[in-house]
């Protein structure tokens, strides 16, 4: 039987639960994950990053056909059929979700579906789903409980009104849907329902759509959704939402403090989410929270309490998987005593819109913030032979260059494929690469990767196709 020291409860199976489980197991600890879901993959397999994906993809197919026309091909109008479409998203998620639990069987970890409440700092009650209970000693837990979305407060109990994880069901293409919150995620799944025929009004209070993100950036998707979507109300909030006979009644407040109302078929609530710790039992335990609600956690993700770790969402944003999923190995190493911290230089931020967004490092507007002295590199997919050639040319790549050391602090993509290449500009930035590294890499051609190279080479105002001399 294992020593108390090697037994490793990690409570919350999504990318940074199941990551950092599989892990502590391959390493020989004997492990006990628990999770609501009947297998591991957590909000985001289930509820988030996969079945949005494959929603986008079906909306990307969708598109694509009808600009197709442009270039001198035209097909009949597309049938959707909503059962088939759904379908073939929820196989999506059972494939790699029923492939999840068995990879959790193949390693011997002790799978439970149902909830964790710590009792103290060394053990917990387990409440199955099936009914039973049982409490369980631990050397060491991991809390990996991740987050859910927020509602209005005045929002009322609708089936009109969606949320994330409700928007993902489709279960029907309202003719007329308001996407509350100009984040990702309301992006996202506003592009598919577009895509699928509705009327799309977005509304943020900011002054601009995917905070985060740098304006040039996000003007480049900004630029293709205005001749999409119905309407994009920036520097506006929504004072209030009713249900009426005929839909939604929403009313909005811009700036000016002017006040217009608008009715609606279905209402999208995107305004971020909440750390998810309620029920753990953390008062038991010597766990502390800050402000938000975020579990403090030092840089081995340790928590106030030394036999308890916390990853994912409820350890900090950004609320990434992949963040999650590193932050899960990085914890399970520091429970086995090695000297680790999580220390990364560069968090790859995706929205998988279209077009896609994608940086990673410092980005533009932190590094003015900071004032540091720097040079934002830039070469335009108008450029670029592969852009052109998949009638895509609006896109942007942007090197934030050290001015004095040349040194690659961020990278950031705005363009069809943006997030697959984003990859290159987190090794440059961990790597701490410079620009003439980028420049001196030969890409292939006709790339959309060549962009960073020629990126780099406008740093030196020696870019082949564009003309942009280095200022003395």
């Amino acid at each position: 039987m294992a020593s108390s020291a090697n037994r490793l409860l990690v409570i919350g199976a999504g990318p940074g639960g199941y990551a950092a489980a599989f892990y502590a197991a391959d390493l020989g600890m004997q492990v006990t994950l628990v999770d609501k879901q009947k297998n591991p993959g957590g909000v985001c397999l289930f509820r988030g990053c996969i079945p949005s994906k494959a929603l986008l993809h079906a909306a990307k197919i969708l598109t694509d056909a009808k600009e197709a026309k442009e270039i001198g091909i035209e097909f009949s109008e597309p049938k959707i059929n909503l059962d088939q479409v759904r379908s073939w998203k929820n196989s999506v998620v059972e494939k790699l979700t029923g492939g999840l639990g068995k990879l959790s069987k193949q390693r011997k970890i002790n799978f439970i579906q149902g909830a964790a409440q710590f009792i103290d700092s060394s053990s917990a009650k387990i409440s199955k789903t099936d009914g039973g209970e049982e409490t369980l000693s631990f050397g060491h837990a991991i809390i990996a409980t991740g987050s859910h979305p927020i509602r209005l407060p005045f929002a009322p109990d609708s089936k009109r009104i969606l949320d994330s994880t409700s928007a993902l069901n489709i279960e029907d293409i309202p003719q007329k849907l308001l996407v509350i919150g100009g984040g990702y995620i309301g992006l996202e799944l506003g592009s598919v329902y577009h895509a699928m025929g509705s009327k799309i009004t977005v509304v943020e209070m900011l002054p601009n759509i995917l905070p985060g993100a740098d304006r040039d950036l996000s003007q480049v998707l900004l630029k293709r959704i205005k001749n999409q979507f119905a309407d994009i109300k920036l520097n506006t909030k929504v004072t209030r939402l009713e249900e009426t006979s005929e839909g939604l009644s929403v009313a909005f407040e811009n700036k000016e403090g002017k006040i217009v109302s608008e009715s609606f078929d279905k209402v999208l609530i995107s305004i971020g989410r909440k750390v998810t710790t309620e029920g753990l039992g953390l008062e038991n335990t010597k766990v502390t929270t800050t402000e938000k609600g975020f579990i403090n956690v030092d840089l081995k993700r340790q928590t106030t309490d030394p036999d308890i770790y916390a990853i994912g969402d409820i350890a900090g944003e950004p609320m990434l998987a992949h963040k999650a999923s590193h932050e899960g190995r990085v914890a399970v190493e520091a429970i086995l005593g090695h000297k680790v911290a999580f220390e990364p230089k560069a968090i790859p931020a995706v929205v998988f819109t279209d077009p896609e967004i994608a940086w990673c490092g410092l980005t533009e507007t932190e590094a003015r913030e900071q004032n540091r002295d720097i040079t934002a590199a830039k070469f335009p997919w108008a450029a670029s032979g592969r852009a052109i050639t998949l009638n895509r040319p609006e896109g942007l790549t942007k090197l934030i260059i050290d001015t004095r050391t040349e040194r690659v602090l961020g990278v950031a993509l705005a363009g069809t494929g943006a997030g697959e290449m984003i990859a290159e500009g987190v090794v440059a930035v961990e790597m701490s690469a410079n620009a003439k590294d980028l420049k001196l890499c030969i890409h292939p051609h006709p790339t959309l990767s060549e962009t960073l190279m020629e990126a780099a080479e406008s740093f030196f105002g020696l870019s082949t196709h564009i003309y942009r001399p280095k200022k003395k």
